[in-house]
């Protein structure tokens, strides 16, 4: 049998002879235990693993036909065999699961089909098409692998391959990417540690825009321009209550109490009900639109029966405005903005947001409603000055407001 241990290399195996018909030849790899090629009078090359089990009797595990399988896979399939029979762990049992085990795109379709987020609800189309979008042009490649057969340098490396260029996106793969493999252990459809867990993100710029005094007529009179109402009222009342986008497309009559100028949401992003106080201009708009939909507020005409992605709108009127890199969720930080502008403190600012940190928990549970709602006032009225919608402090009555908006 000496002269059937070779090196397993590519040009060795091609040119083995083959046996005398109805005979099959054995050979060994130099380089891995129990790493063999069975090769017949046909010519068909099958890898193969011969060992031991711990404590146990000799197994063969088929492991693919040559070239399919080339000599790297082969071993490397060979030593995570090996694995599993230095801990008493029947290989063929194992590659019998392994066939029937998820793989990672019949993960990440029953992850967008029944994850759901920190409020309860399922995954929103918006993230959902930024899952796809991701997945499609990083993780698809992987899409037929099992979840035992990841390692956590698989992960490493494409999280520094995309980092090179892209270090947001990266960072965002590689949540997304944990995210999945956190979902199938709850699920019980994964075992292991956390491939994707643990690598260090990429340091990144946190974003700092918000509309300044001399762009705010600008957005104000783009804003008035607008042709569809209820998109050009979403944005206003975003501006005017710092409410996150889904917050606001979600809105309900049932969750206001326009008397006492409050907007109630029952869940947020952070898992926590709030209460956010409306300003005089916010219920003026909020008034003149009832009468429209009996449940949505901002209504849309897709399956939700709400406003959805208004990109379009959004663009339109930075487009008219002559405004650049200014997002949807930088009216949410420009009030915020404007209230450290004009005095509140971060715990008033972070109370009026809804921002949960463990250190300012303790104080905004002591802050009512008085100082959040006199702070968002003072800075929603300068920036309502600022933007020539005020007059000698004076708010303008609604339909001058929406005359100049």
């Amino acid at each position: 049998m000496a002269q059937n241990k070779i090196n397993f290399t590519k040009a060795a195996l091609d040119g083995l002879a083959l046996p005398e018909a109805g005979k099959r030849e054995t050979y060994h790899d130099l380089k891995t235990n129990g790493l063999q090629l069975r090769v017949t009078s046909n010519g068909v090359k099958t890898f193969s693993l011969f060992r031991r089990v711990k404590n146990g009797s000799p197994e063969r595990v088929t492991l693919g036909r040559y070239p399919d399988m080339s000599v790297e896979q082969a071993r490397t399939e060979s030593t995570r065999l090996n694995g599993l029979l230095v801990q008493g762990i029947n290989p063929n049992t194992d590659a019998r699961a392994l066939k029937t085990e998820t793989t990672l795109q019949e993960l990440f379709d029953e992850f967008l089909k029944h994850r759901r987020n920190k409020r309860g609800a399922f995954l929103s189309e918006k993230t959902k098409r930024s899952y796809r979008y991701d997945f499609g042009l990083y993780l698809e490649k992987w899409g037929r692998r099992k979840l035992s057969q990841f390692k956590d340098t698989d992960f490493g490396k494409l999280h520094a391959e995309i980092g090179k260029e892209h270090p947001t996106t990266a960072n965002r793969v590689i949540a997304m990417a944990s995210s999945l493999f956190s979902y199938a252990a709850e699920r019980k459809l994964f075992k292991g540690t956390n491939p994707a867990h643990g690598i260090k993100k990429f340091p990144e710029t946190k974003r700092d825009r918000f509309l300044q005094s001399d762009e705010l007529p600008a957005f104000f009179e783009a804003l008035a321009e607008e042709p569809n109402d209820t998109l050009r009222d979403y944005f206003l009342l975003l501006l005017l209550t710092g409410a996150r986008r889904s917050n606001a497309q979600e809105m309900q009559w049932s969750q206001l109490n326009l008397d006492r100028a409050e907007w109630r949401i029952p869940t947020t992003k952070n898992g926590e009900p709030q209460t956010v106080t409306l300003t005089p201009e916010a219920v003026t708009i909020l008034q003149t639109r009832r009468g429209g939909d009996p449940v949505w507020v901002f209504p849309g005409s897709g399956a939700t029966g709400h406003l959805v992605e208004p990109k379009k709108a959004w663009k339109r009127i930075l487009d008219r405005a002559g405004l650049s890199d200014l997002r949807i969720h930088d009216l949410r930080r420009t009030l915020g903005s404007w209230q450290a502008k004009t005095g509140a403190s971060l715990a008033i600012v972070g109370k009026s947001l809804n921002h949960k940190s463990p250190s300012t928990t303790a104080i905004y549970a002591r802050l009512d409603l008085d100082p959040v709602r006199e702070s968002v006032e003072r800075a929603t009225s300068a920036m309502l000055a600022a933007g020539g919608l005020k007059e000698s402090g004076e708010i303008i009555p609604i339909t001058k407001m929406k005359k100049a908006l």
